[in-house]
């Protein structure tokens, strides 16, 4: 006897509208129809509560994305007219003389190559110090716990001045050398704090368990403890990488006699203020310094500066909505 009654049921079942399902009876394997879905019925609350979600998300994109757009507009924009205002998210008069005033600065290369030196080498010795502290500052055993994190807590507010700090730096001949860059940074109390703060969150068993198996501490913090603590390292990293690149006044302190170590950010400063000088001397009549502006200038040093954080930031976002303790145990 065939498995179905009739053509239609052969059509439902070749379909997919039929499932098979076992026949108490006649021990043979029928096909039912598949029950669809309920919809749920949205209330009005609902309904309200998406529409004022929608806008406040496309608010909250137009606020963020905006002040880029227009700054990114004023960069391609020729100076003499972007003065004159108006200026949204395009060009009025497209021009690119703003970047040519940027590449064309004499000591472009060796400014990007000590951004990057200073940010990769700030970046990855500094949290390699800093977590290496926030570990041993977060054990429970550690003797001096609640008298080094007194210490750090103060330093984030009390200093030593400007002067005092420039004596010291030159009493240890760090001035017009490039480690001014990465030792004074290598500590920071806030990031230290951060990261003893997370790695307190992570369950002690998991300690316990390596040291049952013989592990030291170096083994715990290294195999265990740095694993979970992923997405704290690639928060941090990124602070002290924004830090790094942005930086300019050190230079200025430091090295501001040694172009050998001077860095890009110091020098669009440099760029800036020697078009601001010109522009303020310059007839407007003449056409003198026509072509270049302060404010598409700096709009235009904006993007320069800004592209390789925004580049970089895709790379660690998938860090940064990861759980506290993946891998743990339950407690």
């Amino acid at each position: 006897m065939s498995e179905f009654k009739n053509e239609t049921e052969l059509e439902q079942a070749s379909s997919g509208d039929m499932r098979r399902a076992p026949s108490a009876s006649a021990g043979r394997n029928e096909y039912l129809p598949v029950p669809k879905p309920t919809k749920y019925k949205k209330s009005v609350g609902d309904r309200v509560f998406t529409v004022c979600n929608i806008v406040f998300m496309v608010l909250f994109v137009v606020i963020t994305v905006y002040p880029i757009l227009n700054t990114l507009a004023l960069s391609f924009n020729d100076g003499i007219d972007a003065v004159r205002g108006g200026i949204h998210i395009i060009p009025r008069k497209f021009s690119l003389n703003n970047y040519r005033s940027v590449f064309a600065m004499k000591n472009l290369t060796t400014g990007l190559f000590i951004s990057v030196a200073r940010t990769v080498l700030g970046t990855l010795i500094g949290l390699f110090v800093n977590a290496i502290l926030a570990f041993i500052v977060s054990r429970k055993r550690f003797l001096l716990k609640k008298s080094l994190t007194a210490f750090w807590v103060v330093t984030m507010y009390v200093n030593g001045g400007m002067i005092p700090t420039l004596l010291l730096y030159k009493t240890l001949h760090l001035t017009s050398t490039f480690w001014v860059y990465v030792i004074p940074g290598l500590i920071s109390a806030f990031n230290m704090l951060v990261m003893r703060t997370f790695m307190e969150g992570i369950p002690d068993s998991l300690e316990e368990a390596a040291q049952m198996d013989g592990a030291s501490y170096s083994t715990v913090f290294l195999k265990i403890v740095s694993p979970l603590c992923k997405p704290m390292y690639a928060t941090i990293a990124l602070f002290i990488a924004v830090g790094q690149w942005n930086s300019w006044f050190d230079t200025m302190l430091y090295n501001r006699l040694s172009a050998q170590y001077t860095t890009l950010q110091y020098e669009l400063m440099k760029l800036l203020s020697s078009v601001s000088s010109q522009s303020s001397k310059s007839d407007p009549n003449s056409g003198e310094g026509a072509n270049l502006q302060p404010i598409s200038v700096r709009s235009a040093a904006t993007i320069v500066t800004m592209a390789p954080i925004v580049c970089l930031y895709p790379f660690l976002q998938k860090y940064f909505v990861a759980g506290l303790t993946i891998g743990g145990v339950k407690e």
